[in-house]
């Protein structure tokens, strides 16, 4: 059986312990999680202990690796799970991880949605693109829309003046077409930018 040759405090973290195993560094694990586990150093490490020692090493590594993630960015709960399962992090410790995340208010639906949309917003996507795009995070439904809604008005972001504005942009970039033609483009390329309804459409006419 393996043996534990070293229980060390950690001198970038005081509440956590350098694990050494068979005189190899196994991980950087917090006190509090090794004190049940009769760990002595000098003595082998019984199966399911060394099972549990895995398992803490485990869920510190993916926490770690979503401390870097929403460092660099902000991030959907499902898409950052599905981003750490593909880095091969145990599913078991990436929801442990995404939990502690959620209890320090580093990952929020709500939050990233807001932020999200406001943020693509003031680059010319409209109200139905934000949503789709929020979605496909794994943003629910609802609470793409309610924040698309909220977060667009009181950013005092008028969807109507947007649309009109980057209608007018690719209006005069379609100007050599024919008027059939740079109807259908125009229509088409304000769709894509999530732009729709009856206020669109008297944009595209009216250009």
């Amino acid at each position: 059986m393996p043996v534990l040759t070293g229980l060390a405090p950690d001198p970038r973290r005081p509440d956590y312990r350098l694990v050494e195993v068979d005189r190899g560094r196994f991980a950087s694990l917090p006190a509090e999680s090794l004190a049940g586990l009769g760990l002595v150093i000098g003595r082998d490490i019984a199966p399911p202990v060394l099972d549990r020692l895995q398992e803490l090493a485990d869920l510190e590594a993916a926490h770690r690796a979503a401390l870097r993630a929403v460092a660099r960015r902000g991030h959907a709960r499902y898409d950052l799970r599905r981003r750490l399962l593909q880095k091969q992090h145990p599913p078991a410790a990436v929801d442990g991880a995404l939990a502690r995340l959620e209890a320090a208010g580093l990952l929020d639906d709500a939050r990233f949605a807001a932020d999200f949309a406001v943020a693509k917003a003031r680059r010319g996507r409209g109200p139905a693109r934000l949503v789709r795009d929020l979605q496909s995070q794994g943003v629910d439904r609802r609470v793409a829309e309610t924040a698309v809604r909220t977060s667009l008005a009181a950013e005092g972001i008028d969807p109507a003046d947007a649309v009109r504005a980057l209608a007018e942009r690719r209006a005069r970039q379609l100007a050599g077409l024919p008027p059939i033609v740079r109807k259908r483009r125009l229509t088409a390329f304000l769709v894509r930018r999530g732009f729709q309804g009856s206020e669109m459409r008297a944009v595209v006419e009216a250009l």
